[in-house]
């Protein structure tokens, strides 16, 4: 059985601002770093053996921090990127128009085929989400990845593994540096392939996230 571990990147600078970030980026703040650093106290013991990273600063940095604790290096994948936000990338979410917002919400109210202008839908993302999961199954037996990629990424593939369309009513909160895992195993009482284990686990965080306090 593979186990794989979903970490989110840490707290960014926009993620504070209330930015929309996307596929642009942004660093980590001091409290993200120290997040980072609290996954990795977590997973030290884990025998993690990959460390495997969306190509943008904030993830690489997150993983950088979570692989040297775990004794490993960083390898990066352009396909754990978050979602392509197209003209809204960098925008404040308080500066939005009416008709701004309502292309945002399109991609968390269950809205098939919804996308921002310039940007891609929830099916591309998951599509590549999904082929980077996969090609973790060529790994050497006994391996055992962790993934540092984006919240809406991340949330996208947990979802679709439990069988949710891609655009389906975004209700899986994924906070900075919370930890999911999902398992590929063969189960008399499971469908077999891929079955998440845990989703959006913070109890290894010492202070309530960004978005516990922005509600």
């Amino acid at each position: 059985m593979l186990q794989v571990y979903l970490v989110r990147h840490g707290e960014t600078v926009w993620n504070a601002a209330r930015r929309i970030q996307g596929q642009s980026d942004s660093p980590l703040t001091e409290k993200g770093e120290q997040q980072a650093q609290q996954v990795g106290e977590r997973m030290k013991s884990q025998g993690i053996t990959h460390v495997i990273a969306s190509d943008l600063g904030r993830t690489r940095r997150t993983a950088e921090i979570i692989a040297d604790a775990c004794g490993c290096t960083v390898t990066v994948d352009a396909r754990l990127r978050e979602l392509n936000m197209g003209c809204l990338e960098q925008r404040p979410l308080d500066g939005l128009t009416p008709e701004e917002e309502s292309w945002r919400k399109t991609l968390v109210d269950g809205t098939e085929g919804g996308r921002i202008p310039g940007g891609e839908s929830m099916l591309e993302m998951a599509t590549r989400m999904h082929e980077a999961l996969n090609a973790l199954l060529e790994l050497p037996a006994g391996s055992r990845p962790l993934i540092v990629s984006h919240g809406m990424a991340l949330g996208v593939l947990v979802s679709t593994l439990l069988g949710l369309p891609a655009h389906a009513e975004r209700r899986l909160r994924l906070r900075n540096c919370s930890i999911s895992r999902v398992d590929h195993q063969q189960s008399a009482w499971l469908a077999a392939g891929w079955v998440v284990e845990t989703a959006g686990d913070v109890s290894h965080l010492d202070a309530p996230a960004l978005d516990e306090l922005q509600r």
